[in-house]
């Protein structure tokens, strides 16, 4: 007999799903105004964890505070008034009195603070204290009232949600508060032996603490057991998803100890890195195995993963199978099928490659080969997925660049080769963490030595005033009889809507209407470089050609051009016929120019710091020092942070862990699939062992139990299945 408790019990887990509407005081206006914050059901609202808290155990004084810190004060409004210095820029000015002296606040564009807050109301100003006008001052502070009777507040921490125009931080407080009452005690997913293992709260009092804890421990406390499960549960779906999937096929075991493998070993013209040999290593044993592989081989620029994927090729080969590699642009793909064809050219791997732009009749002869059988490795671009691209018997599918092909496209191609083995290779330098996350189904390989370790290169930031000491050195360069890249983030000005210029400065990029010296170049008119908005490399590309660069060959590289055309530009730069080439980022993996020596990238803090090593990864491969020049027009110092990150080291998997670290929790993981958004507690960074401790539990249990069938694991199978709508999540009961 089941009893009353635990009838109710279940009610309200069950009911964690209904609409937030369902929730004391949330009105149809509340309703519309939380979707738009993105809560729709009860779980959204119990999972709209504080942004920070405020605790008053704490307390500044106005006059004890420190300039320059995060701090809270408490007092009394002495005087409030609304103005309007511009017509779009209301501002509130708050003076906030205690018995030590006054602190002046100011709030932009909150207008309907001069309505919510009276002369004589208490209240509580957390910000960072500032100093102007001889006066102790905060802007944009959070400011709670502190004679709301209305506000769940309970001890001394005061929490501060996520809140919008018409929906106060207090009002959600009383949301969420009453949320809980109505919608507890829940049934706990997480097993009780991982509960006891790691001594996690239970989920009821999480929640409660999280919200409203009595003491900072408890908060931290609360995190710690949420933050587990939120990475339990992404782990267990990944790798629910991937043993669902492999269970549709027959895995492939693969020979690794053929004679076209073994000949590829003997006649390798690299000796291989200690990287290389484990991860060759663990990619066979893989392939070996009577289990369907999913691998992802993470390498840092120039440390040799087509190498490593040519022995995998070999050994696919070697099984009387055929095998596919599938590169995101053509000029990788063509640099693809070269590597490899001098590589298979003394072991009997047979090699063809197709893209885009590969002529009507050898498109023809490639497709018959591949079909009886002829083609031992296919190399190509979105090509490959083509409906009349058909293998007589594919077992092996490697994905260059795997982020920049969709999930579809990823599903079509391995539709293709049924139970085929899948090698995932990745420039992207993604610390093991954050690959756990995004890839908990993967195993994973590193690279991070060089085979050749080239003459390096130095990099440099510089502002756009000073761009001119970047054209300075990119002259010499040219003068040495050495090229040079420029990088812009756009392809035209055309790609994004028209700035204005600004005050004082040419509006076209034909105007000249004044001229600047910058360290060894004249830059003729700001209208030719304008400070304000991205770099585009079609315009770009033509005002070089006129000024700067007039007595050399300047080309254009992006990916909106045919590819028989970027084919042909690209062997113009590489036999020297162009000395400047102005290009977007299509140039950032592939392309190996070793007379390049000089990168100027311009607007570069429009890109991530991977993307920018990845792009200076084209300068210094050879025997010619490189120079990188990251030109930027922001006063942002976060931005500039980042970008000085990138002159003090060559280390892309640091520099991501780096950039991870700034980065607010919940936006790491981005949309990389539906699963991501559920991570609204965890940082990679932060909490590493986390990850790692999450992702080795998961394995444990879905390598005993697949399905989640057992009984003690059905309460966690439907917490996957509520948390993650529509995930293909296999599970009893």
């Amino acid at each position: 007999m089941v009893g009353p408790a635990r009838i109710d019990r279940l009610a309200a887990t069950l009911g964690l799903e209904d609409e937030v509407a369902r929730v004391r005081l949330v009105s149809p206006v509340r309703a519309r105004a939380l979707a738009k914050m993105g809560i729709y059901t009860v779980r959204d609202l119990l999972t709209s964890f504080p942004r920070r808290y405020m605790d008053l155990s704490e307390m500044e004084t106005v006059l004890s505070a420190s300039i320059g810190q995060q701090c809270t004060i408490a007092g009394t409004i002495h005087d409030i008034r609304l103005k309007r210095p511009k017509p779009k820029l209301p501002l509130v000015e708050i003076t906030v009195v205690d018995s030590t002296g006054a602190l002046h606040v100011t709030c932009f564009k909150q207008p309907w603070l001069a309505d919510k807050y009276k002369p004589g109301m208490r209240v509580l100003v957390a910000g960072e204290l500032e100093f102007g006008y001889g006066q102790k001052r905060m802007t944009n502070p959070f400011i709670e009232e502190l004679d709301s009777a209305d506000a769940p507040i309970t001890g001394r921490i005061i929490p501060v949600h996520p809140a919008c125009e018409t929906i106060s931080t207090t009002q959600m407080r009383t949301l969420i508060a009453n949320a809980l009452a109505a919608y507890s005690p829940l049934y706990d997913p997480l097993p009780v032996e991982i509960r006891t293992r790691y001594r996690l709260m239970g989920r009821n009092a999480a929640l409660r603490c999280i919200h409203f804890p009595q003491s900072m421990e408890e908060v931290r406390e609360a995190k710690r057991r949420l933050i587990y499960e939120e990475l339990f549960g992404l782990e267990l779906l990944l790798m629910g998803q991937a043993a669902k999937r492999d269970a549709a096929f027959t895995a492939r075991v693969h020979v690794t100890d053929g004679p076209r493998l073994t000949a590829l070993s003997a006649s390798c013209p690299f000796a291989l890195t200690s990287d290389q040999l484990k991860a060759t290593d663990e990619i066979l044993k893989n392939m070996a195995a009577p289990r369907r592989m999913n691998h992802l081989l993470l390498g840092d620029v120039g440390t040799g993963k087509t190498l490593v994927a040519a022995f995998a090729l070999a050994a696919a080969a070697d099984s009387g199978t055929q095998a596919v590699l599938m590169a995101p642009t053509e000029i990788l793909a063509v640099q693809h099928a070269k590597t490899l064809s001098g590589l298979f050219g003394e072991c009997g791997v047979r090699s063809a490659v197709l893209t885009g732009s590969t002529k009507a009749d050898e498109r023809e002869r490639v497709l018959a080969a591949l079909a009886t059988g002829e083609v031992d490795v296919l190399v190509g671009t979105h090509a490959v997925l083509e409906p009349d691209v058909c293998f007589r018997d594919c077992s092996f599918v490697v994905i260059d660049e795997q982020q920049r092909f969709g999930v579809d496209q990823r599903a079509a191609l391995l539709e293709k080769a049924p139970g085929a083995d899948a090698l995932y290779l990745t420039a992207t330098p993604i610390p093991r963490t954050l690959a756990l996350s995004l890839y908990g189904d993967l195993s994973l390989s590193y690279l991070r030595q060089r085979p050749v370790s080239g003459a390096g290169r130095s990099t440099a930031v510089v502002s756009w005033q000073e761009k001119g000491e970047a054209y300075g050195a990119a002259k010499e360069a040219l003068e040495r009889g050495e090229q040079v890249y420029v990088v812009c983030p756009l392809v035209s000005a055309a790609s994004v809507p028209e700035e204005k210029p600004a005050k004082g400065k040419a509006g076209t990029l034909a105007a000249v209407e004044e001229s600047y010296v910058y360290a060894a170049v004249t830059i003729n008119g700001d209208g030719d470089f304008p400070e304000d908005g991205p770099a585009a490399a079609t315009e770009r590309r033509d005002v070089l050609a006129r000024t700067v660069f007039s007595g050399y060959e300047v080309g254009l590289l992006h990916g909106k051009m045919a590819g028989a055309e970027k084919q042909r530009v690209m062997e113009d730069f590489s036999a020297g016929r162009i000395d400047v080439l102005v290009a977007t980022t299509v140039i950032e993996v592939g392309i190996d120019v070793p007379n390049a020596t000089v990168m100027i990238i311009d607007s570069a803090d429009r890109f991530g710091l991977s993307q920018l090593h990845q792009l200076r990864g084209r300068v210094g491969r050879g025997s010619k020092p490189g120079q990188v020049f990251l030109i930027s027009g922001s006063t942002n110092p976060e931005a500039l942070g980042r970008l000085s990150a990138m002159k003090t080291t060559e280390d892309g998997f640091e520099l991501a862990t780096y950039d991870l670290s700034l980065r607010r929790e919940g936006d790491i993981l981005g949309n990389r699939q539906h699963g991501a958004g559920s991570l609204k507690l965890v940082n990679v960074v932060r909490d590493a062992k986390v990850v790692e401790t999450a992702h080795r539990d998961a394995r444990a249990i879905i390598d005993a139990d697949p399905e989640l069938a057992l009984p003690e694991h059905r309460a966690l199978a439907r917490e996957l299945r509520a948390v993650f709508s529509g995930a293909d999540v296999k599970a009893g009961g």
